[in-house]
Protein backbone atom coordinates (compact mmCIF):
# COMPACT_ATOMS: atom_id res chain seq x y z
CA UNK A 1 0.00 0.00 0.00
CA UNK A 2 2.90 2.33 0.83
CA UNK A 3 4.39 1.61 -2.61
CA UNK A 4 1.09 2.04 -4.44
CA UNK A 5 0.28 5.53 -3.06
CA UNK A 6 3.44 7.27 -4.34
CA UNK A 7 2.90 5.66 -7.73
CA UNK A 8 -0.69 6.92 -7.87
CA UNK A 9 0.41 10.38 -6.75
CA UNK A 10 3.07 10.51 -9.47
CA UNK A 11 0.53 9.45 -12.07
CA UNK A 12 -1.92 12.12 -10.93
CA UNK A 13 0.77 14.79 -11.12
CA UNK A 14 1.70 13.64 -14.62
CA UNK A 15 -1.92 13.76 -15.76
CA UNK A 16 -2.30 17.21 -14.19
CA UNK A 17 0.74 18.43 -16.10
CA UNK A 18 -0.63 17.03 -19.35
CA UNK A 19 -3.96 18.74 -18.75
CA UNK A 20 -2.24 22.04 -18.00
CA UNK A 21 -0.14 21.82 -21.18
CA UNK A 22 -3.23 20.89 -23.18
CA UNK A 23 -5.01 23.91 -21.74
CA UNK A 24 -2.10 26.18 -22.67
CA UNK A 25 -2.00 24.74 -26.17
CA UNK A 26 -5.76 25.22 -26.52
CA UNK A 27 -5.43 28.80 -25.31
CA UNK A 28 -2.58 29.43 -27.73
CA UNK A 29 -4.66 28.02 -30.57
CA UNK A 30 -7.55 30.24 -29.58
CA UNK A 31 -5.28 33.28 -29.52
CA UNK A 32 -3.89 32.40 -32.96
CA UNK A 33 -7.42 32.08 -34.34
CA UNK A 34 -8.39 35.37 -32.74
CA UNK A 35 -5.32 37.14 -34.12
CA UNK A 36 -5.99 35.67 -37.56
CA UNK A 37 -9.61 36.83 -37.45
CA UNK A 38 -8.54 40.33 -36.40
CA UNK A 39 -5.95 40.47 -39.19
CA UNK A 40 -8.50 39.35 -41.78
CA UNK A 41 -11.03 41.89 -40.52
CA UNK A 42 -8.40 44.66 -40.62
CA UNK A 43 -7.35 43.72 -44.16
CA UNK A 44 -10.98 43.60 -45.26
CA UNK A 45 -11.59 46.98 -43.65
CA UNK A 46 -8.55 48.48 -45.38
CA UNK A 47 -9.65 47.06 -48.73
CA UNK A 48 -13.13 48.48 -48.33
CA UNK A 49 -11.67 51.78 -47.13
CA UNK A 50 -9.41 51.92 -50.20
CA UNK A 51 -12.36 51.29 -52.53
CA UNK A 52 -14.44 53.96 -50.80
CA UNK A 53 -11.54 56.44 -50.78
CA UNK A 54 -10.82 55.82 -54.48
CA UNK A 55 -14.48 56.44 -55.29
CA UNK A 56 -14.46 59.65 -53.27
CA UNK A 57 -11.25 60.79 -54.99
CA UNK A 58 -12.67 60.18 -58.47
CA UNK A 59 -15.98 61.83 -57.59
CA UNK A 60 -14.28 65.07 -56.59
CA UNK A 61 -11.10 65.14 -58.69
CA UNK A 62 -10.11 63.97 -62.21
CA UNK A 63 -7.63 61.10 -61.90
CA UNK A 64 -6.18 61.31 -65.44
CA UNK A 65 -4.04 63.76 -67.40
CA UNK A 66 -3.08 63.38 -71.07
CA UNK A 67 -0.03 64.34 -73.10
CA UNK A 68 1.04 65.52 -76.54
CA UNK A 69 2.58 62.94 -78.86
CA UNK A 70 6.12 61.90 -77.88
CA UNK A 71 6.04 64.24 -74.88
CA UNK A 72 6.04 64.14 -71.09
CA UNK A 73 5.41 67.88 -70.78
CA UNK A 74 2.49 68.93 -68.60
CA UNK A 75 0.31 71.42 -70.47
CA UNK A 76 -2.03 73.96 -68.85
CA UNK A 77 -4.95 71.52 -68.61
CA UNK A 78 -2.77 68.82 -67.04
CA UNK A 79 -1.47 71.30 -64.47
CA UNK A 80 -5.02 72.37 -63.64
CA UNK A 81 -6.05 68.76 -63.01
CA UNK A 82 -2.94 68.10 -60.90
CA UNK A 83 -3.63 71.25 -58.85
CA UNK A 84 -6.99 69.70 -57.96
CA UNK A 85 -5.33 66.38 -57.10
CA UNK A 86 -2.81 68.18 -54.86
CA UNK A 87 -5.61 70.02 -53.06
CA UNK A 88 -7.47 66.75 -52.46
CA UNK A 89 -4.31 65.08 -51.12
CA UNK A 90 -3.67 67.98 -48.75
CA UNK A 91 -7.19 67.52 -47.37
CA UNK A 92 -6.61 63.75 -47.04
CA UNK A 93 -3.13 63.55 -45.49
CA UNK A 94 -3.32 59.84 -44.60
CA UNK A 95 -3.79 58.67 -48.22
CA UNK A 96 -0.93 57.34 -50.36
CA UNK A 97 -1.16 57.35 -54.14
CA UNK A 98 0.20 55.42 -57.12
CA UNK A 99 0.88 57.18 -60.43
CA UNK A 100 0.78 54.99 -63.56
CA UNK A 101 2.07 56.15 -66.94
CA UNK A 102 0.74 55.04 -70.33
CA UNK A 103 1.54 55.53 -74.03
CA UNK A 104 -0.21 55.02 -77.34
CA UNK A 105 0.74 52.20 -79.73
CA UNK A 106 2.95 54.26 -82.06
CA UNK A 107 6.62 53.35 -81.73
CA UNK A 108 8.60 50.48 -80.15
CA UNK A 109 7.38 48.84 -76.94
CA UNK A 110 10.54 49.72 -75.04
CA UNK A 111 10.35 53.38 -75.97
CA UNK A 112 6.69 53.55 -75.02
CA UNK A 113 7.43 51.99 -71.65
CA UNK A 114 10.15 54.59 -71.01
CA UNK A 115 8.00 57.55 -72.02
CA UNK A 116 5.16 56.24 -69.84
CA UNK A 117 7.57 56.29 -66.90
CA UNK A 118 8.72 59.81 -67.79
CA UNK A 119 5.09 60.94 -67.75
CA UNK A 120 4.48 59.35 -64.34
CA UNK A 121 7.61 60.99 -62.95
CA UNK A 122 6.53 64.36 -64.33
CA UNK A 123 3.26 64.07 -62.42
CA UNK A 124 5.03 63.05 -59.20
CA UNK A 125 7.45 65.96 -59.52
CA UNK A 126 4.60 68.43 -60.05
CA UNK A 127 2.60 67.12 -57.09
CA UNK A 128 5.76 67.41 -55.01
CA UNK A 129 6.11 71.07 -55.96
CA UNK A 130 2.53 71.55 -54.78
CA UNK A 131 3.39 70.29 -51.31
CA UNK A 132 2.60 66.56 -51.54
CA UNK A 133 5.31 64.55 -49.77
CA UNK A 134 7.19 62.18 -52.08
CA UNK A 135 6.76 59.41 -49.49
CA UNK A 136 3.02 59.50 -50.14
CA UNK A 137 3.56 58.65 -53.82
CA UNK A 138 4.88 55.21 -52.98
CA UNK A 139 4.89 53.61 -56.44
CA UNK A 140 5.51 54.97 -59.88
CA UNK A 141 5.25 52.62 -62.82
CA UNK A 142 4.75 52.52 -66.56
CA UNK A 143 2.45 50.23 -68.51
CA UNK A 144 3.50 51.61 -71.87
CA UNK A 145 1.02 50.63 -74.57
CA UNK A 146 -0.32 47.55 -72.76
CA UNK A 147 -3.56 49.15 -71.56
CA UNK A 148 -4.98 51.25 -74.39
CA UNK A 149 -8.21 53.10 -73.71
CA UNK A 150 -8.82 53.33 -77.46
CA UNK A 151 -7.78 50.28 -79.49
CA UNK A 152 -5.81 51.79 -82.36
CA UNK A 153 -2.31 51.67 -83.79
CA UNK A 154 -2.55 55.36 -84.65
CA UNK A 155 -1.78 58.39 -82.52
CA UNK A 156 -4.40 58.76 -79.82
CA UNK A 157 -4.16 61.35 -77.06
CA UNK A 158 -6.48 59.47 -74.70
CA UNK A 159 -3.94 56.63 -74.63
CA UNK A 160 -1.07 59.01 -73.77
CA UNK A 161 -1.93 59.53 -70.12
CA UNK A 162 -1.16 59.09 -66.46
CA UNK A 163 -3.66 57.80 -63.92
CA UNK A 164 -3.44 58.59 -60.20
CA UNK A 165 -4.91 55.88 -57.93
CA UNK A 166 -5.26 55.37 -54.18
CA UNK A 167 -2.53 52.93 -53.11
CA UNK A 168 -3.08 52.74 -49.35
CA UNK A 169 -2.79 54.69 -46.14
CA UNK A 170 -0.03 56.01 -43.94
CA UNK A 171 0.63 54.31 -40.62
CA UNK A 172 -1.53 55.67 -37.84
CA UNK A 173 -4.27 57.00 -40.09
CA UNK A 174 -6.74 56.07 -37.32
CA UNK A 175 -6.78 54.84 -33.74
CA UNK A 176 -3.80 55.57 -31.48
CA UNK A 177 -1.89 57.22 -34.34
CA UNK A 178 -4.54 59.90 -34.85
CA UNK A 179 -3.08 63.36 -34.44
CA UNK A 180 -4.55 66.85 -34.73
CA UNK A 181 -3.82 67.17 -38.46
CA UNK A 182 -5.42 63.83 -39.30
CA UNK A 183 -8.34 64.46 -36.96
CA UNK A 184 -9.03 67.78 -38.69
CA UNK A 185 -8.87 66.08 -42.10
CA UNK A 186 -11.22 63.33 -40.90
CA UNK A 187 -13.67 65.96 -39.68
CA UNK A 188 -13.54 67.76 -43.05
CA UNK A 189 -14.23 64.44 -44.81
CA UNK A 190 -17.13 63.81 -42.43
CA UNK A 191 -18.65 67.22 -43.17
CA UNK A 192 -18.06 66.69 -46.89
CA UNK A 193 -19.79 63.30 -46.82
CA UNK A 194 -22.79 64.78 -45.00
CA UNK A 195 -23.19 67.45 -47.64
CA UNK A 196 -22.88 64.77 -50.37
CA UNK A 197 -19.89 66.35 -52.05
CA UNK A 198 -21.22 69.89 -52.20
CA UNK A 199 -18.70 72.17 -53.87
CA UNK A 200 -16.63 69.31 -55.33
CA UNK A 201 -14.11 70.55 -57.88
CA UNK A 202 -14.63 69.29 -61.42
CA UNK A 203 -13.13 69.95 -64.82
CA UNK A 204 -15.67 70.45 -67.58
CA UNK A 205 -15.66 71.10 -71.28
Amino acid sequence: MRILFPALAACALALSGCAERAGLQSMAGSEVQSANFIAQAANGYNSQKMIATQARFRASTPDTVTFDFDSARLDAEARRVLDLQAQWLQLNPSVRMRVIGHADAVGPDGYNSRIGLRRARAVVAYLGKKGVARTRLDAVESRGERELLVETDERERRNRRTVTNVAGFERGFSGPGMNGRRAAAAYRRYIGDRTEGAGAARVGG
